[in-house]
C-alpha cells in the first residue's frame, strides 16, 4: 500500500468512525506501575588523568612517545641531559667519603681520650674538644648523605617516567628544547577506569541519595549499571544542581574521555498505560486507536509519548478496562474491503 493510499484510507476512516470487529485481535488496556526514570546528559572522563612536569632543568635529548601512543606504567616518556646532575652527584659522593673518613678519625680519637681521661692523662679541655669534634663529624656525614640523596633524585628526574599506563593526549615540548622545573611536558589518561559526570537538579537529589544507582547508556548502545557514586555535598550557584560522579566498571572496552552518554536513575513509580505501537494509527500530529465498543471498532483520538522499544505510553484518551485493536492498520484494511 502506498503512502498516498494509506492517507486516503485514514481520512476515510476518520470520516466513518465505526468498523465491524471481524476477527481482529484486541488487547485490554491496563494501568500498571512503571519505574519513573529521570534521564540526564553525562560526559565520560578518565579517573586517572595527569600532566607530567619537569622536576629538573636541562635540554630534551630524546622523546620516546607522542600523542595517541599507548604507554605502559613506568616507561620512560622522555630524557633530559644529565651531565650536570651526574657531575653534582659525583662531587657530593666525594664529600660524603671525606666526611666519613674524618668521622672515623674523630670517633677513634674520642674513644682513646675517653679511656685516658679517668687516669688524668688527658685534660678536660682536650676531652671536651674530642667530644665536640666527634659529634660534628657525625653531623657532617648526615648532611653529606642528604646531599647525595638529593643529587641522586635530581639525576633520576632526567628520565621522566609514566606514572600509570595509559594514552598520551598532549605534548607540550619538542626534542632539543630546554626545560625548567615545573614546566609541563606531556598529558595523558588511563583507559582502565572511567566515570560519567552529570548534573542532577536539586529537586531529585534526595531521591538519588536514598537510592544511589545509575543506568548509563553509551553512544554505541551499551548499558552500564553503577552504584559507585560520588554526590557532591554542595550545589552549583548558577544552575542549582549537584555534580555526580558515576564510576563505571573497570577495563570496560572502547570508553573515550569527552564522549557523551545518557545517565538515568529511578525517581519512584507511577501508573501508566502502555500499548504496542502497532495499535497506533498516526497521521501528522494526530494519533488514534481503534476502541472496541460492542461488536464495532470506534476510531478514538489519543495523546501519546514518544515510542520506546516497540511500545508507546498513552497519556490521555483511554482508561483501564478498554479494549483496542492490536493492529490498527488491519482494521483499516478491513474497512477498505
Amino acid at each position: 500500500m502506498t503512502s498516498i493510499s494509506r492517507v486516503f484510507f485514514l481520512l476515510l476512516a476518520l470520516a466513518s468512525t465505526q468498523v465491524q470487529a471481524a476477527s481482529v485481535e484486541t488487547i485490554e488496556v491496563l494501568t500498571k506501575p512503571y519505574v519513573n526514570w529521570v534521564t540526564l546528559d553525562a560526559t565520560i572522563e578518565a579517573v586517572k588523568a595527569a600532566t607530567v612536569s619537569a622536576q629538573t632543568s636541562g635540554r630534551i635529548v630524546k622523546l620516546n612517545y607522542d600523542v595517541n601512543d599507548v604507554v605502559p606504567e613506568g616507561a620512560a616518556l622522555l630524557e633530559i641531559t644529565s651531565k650536570e646532575q651526574g657531575a653534582e652527584l659525583a662531587s657530593f659522593e666525594a664529600d660524603l667519603a671525606k666526611a666519613r673518613a674524618l668521622n672515623v678519625e674523630a670517633q677513634a680519637q674520642y674513644k682513646r681520650y675517653k679511656e685516658l681521661f679517668p687516669q688524668g692523662a688527658i685534660s678536660k679541655g682536650a676531652m671536651d674538644e674530642a667530644t665536640a669534634n666527634a659529634k660534628a663529624t657525625e653531623r657532617a656525614v648526615t648532611a653529606a648523605q642528604a646531599r647525595v640523596i638529593k643529587a641522586s633524585e635530581s639525576l633520576k628526574y632526567t628520565v621522566v617516567s609514566a606514572p600509570f599506563s595509559g594514552v598520551v593526549t598532549e605534548r607540550f615540548v619538542e626534542q632539543g628544547e630546554t626545560v625548567s622545573p615545573g614546566q609541563a611536558l606531556l598529558s595523558g589518561f588511563s583507559a582502565s577506569q572511567m566515570r560519567a559526570i552529570t548534573q542532577v537538579p536539586q529537586r531529585y537529589i534526595n531521591q538519588l541519595k536514598n537510592a544511589p544507582e545509575f543506568l548509563v547508556r553509551l553512544s554505541d548502545g551499551r548499558e552500564l549499571t553503577s552504584k559507585d557514586l560520588t554526590i557532591f555535598s554542595f550545589a552549583d550557584p548558577v544552575s542549582h544542581s549537584y555534580q555526580v560522579r558515576i564510576n563505571l566498571p573497570e577495563n570496560e572496552a572502547n570508553l573515550q574521555p569527552g564522549t557523551w552518554a545518557k545517565a538515568s536513575f529511578k525517581n519512584g513509580e507511577r501508573e501508566k498505560i502502555q500499548l504496542p505501537t502497532s495499535a497506533l494509527l498516526t497521521m501528522n500530529e494526530l494519533s488514534s486507536v481503534y476502541l472496541k465498543k460492542g461488536e464495532e471498532f470506534v476510531l478514538t483520538q489519543v495523546r501519546v509519548a514518544s515510542p520506546l522499544d516497540g511500545e508507546v505510553e498513552v497519556l490521555a484518551g483511554l482508561k483501564s478496562g478498554d479494549k483496542v485493536a492490536v493492529d490498527a492498520y488491519q482494521v483499516l484494511l478491513n474497512k477498505k474491503q
